[in-house]
């Protein structure tokens, strides 16, 4: 059940031609990252910008004292550019829900989240989310290291309209309908 996806397995290569890619230095030292817990199943390749990171601080390429205010996920390309991933609106939900309702935490800075460019938007509706998107690895380090800002994006402040499918809406298929009127009564 905790064994990682193929995506996870394959973040090894991904992370090591990213960190090579953009001129970083990979240790030339065996690399252990632990995935805890075992038992919750590991997918996408969210995992490979925290990973990256990681390393890089772990051999003293960026400063590692940065890290503790942020919250980071992005799959990474060979290149080092960031993909989108799926779930940064829950991510950041349960992060934000977990820090509000934490009580050792409440003297403690609120940590950002640095996600893709594309994965970013999303996350902003998540009320007091702060929310920083990057492009690539290099922005990334650039911002931890201090020599170029990410810009922050503004919190998503219209309340988004929904438009759901009227019961009634349903035609024919009377067997569905009568299930899920049996299930909504229950």
């Amino acid at each position: 059940m905790g064994l990682p996806e193929t995506e996870v397995k394959e973040s090894k290569d991904r992370v090591r031609a990213a960190l090579l890619t953009a001129q970083f230095e990979f240790p030339a030292r065996r690399i252990t990252v632990n995935l805890a817990p075992a038992d919750l199943p590991k997918e996408s390749g969210r995992y490979d910008l925290p990973i990256a990171l990681g390393i890089l601080a772990a051999s003293g390429q960026i400063p590692s004292a940065a890290l503790s205010h942020y919250e980071f996920a992005g799959e990474l390309a060979l290149t080092g550019e960031l993909r989108p991933i799926r779930g940064a609106l829950a991510m950041t939900s349960s992060m934000m829900s977990h820090a509000n309702n934490g009580a050792l935490l409440q003297n403690a800075p609120k940590r950002a989240f640095i996600l893709p460019q594309m994965s970013a938007t999303e996350a902003t509706l998540v009320r007091d989310a702060i929310i920083y998107p990057a492009k690539s690895l290099l922005e990334v380090c650039a911002h931890l290291s201090g020599h170029t800002a990410l810009t922050q994006l503004a919190p998503n402040e219209q309340p988004q309209e929904f438009s759901y499918p009227v019961f009634s809406d349903v035609k024919a298929q009377s067997m569905p309908k009568r299930a899920l009127e049996i299930s909504a009564a229950c």
